[in-house]
């Protein structure tokens, strides 16, 4: 399916299923944002590297107005809805301050992947989450698409986020994550060794070596 969506471009990656709360203070996303509240349309964010706007993106739903401000500016809550790759960005549009895109989007498997590596994968996000003692974001529930609701958590660059974006099944993307968590986790153990060396240093200490020959 192909259409036309105006589109707000940020410099961040979008997930299908992310929430997202925005502040709307830009005369061209104001005017965007209110249209798509009257019509009741989906608008979209596709992802800005250097400036430039990537091929792909996500088409996102508004889910509340939180507050508008006397200046007419806004607090919105937003959801992903669906990853769309742009086919052709249309810069001037007649009485729109905004900027749109003829968009199509890829078939995505959205479908909970394999359970087996689903399981690898928290446990392995879990430890790593114990490694650097913060509390871990897991996903809620046993449908849960976890490549989308942890691919923020897992130390990933917005690079590979949006490499991410543009893998289309669940399977291919819980093994993206897979291989980065095998890349990352031994540098987190190594951390968390220097860091217990760092807090034994100066500590009294009972060390000696038994039947040591000179």
């Amino acid at each position: 399916m192909t259409n036309f969506v105006p589109i707000f471009p940020l410099e961040i990656v979008v997930f299908p299923g992310e929430p997202l709360n925005l502040h709307i203070f830009e005369p061209q996303y104001k005017q965007l944002i209110r249209e798509c509240i009257e019509s009741k349309k989906p608008f979209g964010i596709p992802s800005v590297f250097d400036k430039k706007i990537g091929e792909l993106g996500t088409l996102m739903e508004i889910v509340e107005v939180v507050k508008e401000y006397e200046t007419g500016e806004l607090d919105i809550r937003t959801r992903g809805l669906s990853v769309f790759r742009i086919l052709e960005v249309i810069k001037e549009i007649p009485d729109k301050l905004y900027h749109g895109a003829i968009v199509n989007y890829p078939e995505n498997t959205m479908e909970p992947g394999d359970t087996n590596i689903s399981n690898l994968i928290l446990s392995e996000v879990k430890r790593m989450y114990n490694l650097l003692n913060v509390q871990g974001k897991f996903p809620e529930g046993p449908d849960a698409v976890i490549s989308y609701s942890i691919g923020h958590f897992v130390g990933l660059t917005k690079e590979q986020e949006y490499e991410m974006l543009g893998i289309f099944t669940e399977i291919q993307r819980l093994e993206y994550l897979r291989r980065h968590l095998n890349t990352i986790l031994p540098v987190v153990q190594e951390l968390e060794e220097i860091k217990a060396r760092v807090q034994r240093n100066g500590h009294f200490r009972d060390l000696s070596i038994e039947g040591l020959e000179l």
